[in-house]
């Protein structure tokens, strides 16, 4: 089963600039091979549910190291039978509006 999973984890203890943790997050995510999207306030990961999980799991391991509050938001579409959906959806929504979008 295909998963999108979409999420942002911050450390809440860390002041107002937290790229620095969102930076070691990406590097995870890089390094896992999923295809994955950058967005302002999240990442959209696509794969199967274990994998997506896996790296959200790793992720959270690596900021609880030397972090002690988190916040994690975390959205999840699942379904069956289909691959390519972290660019599928997008080019989607520009084939029925007859344009490209901004992504």
């Amino acid at each position: 089963m295909s998963v999108l999973l979409e999420f942002s984890m911050t450390p809440l203890d860390k002041g107002e600039s937290v790229s620095k943790y969102v930076a070691r997050s990406l590097d995870i995510i890089d390094k896992s091979g999923l295809p994955y999207r950058l967005g302002p306030m999240g990442t959209c990961l696509e794969g199967e549910w274990h994998e997506v999980m896996d790296v959200v799991r790793q992720c959270h391991e690596k900021m609880q190291s030397d972090c002690d509050r988190i916040t994690i938001s975390v959205k999840i579409d699942s379904r069956k039978n289909k691959q390519g959906r972290l660019t599928g959806k997008i080019e989607s929504v520009e084939k029925r509006l007859g344009r490209s979008v901004k992504s």
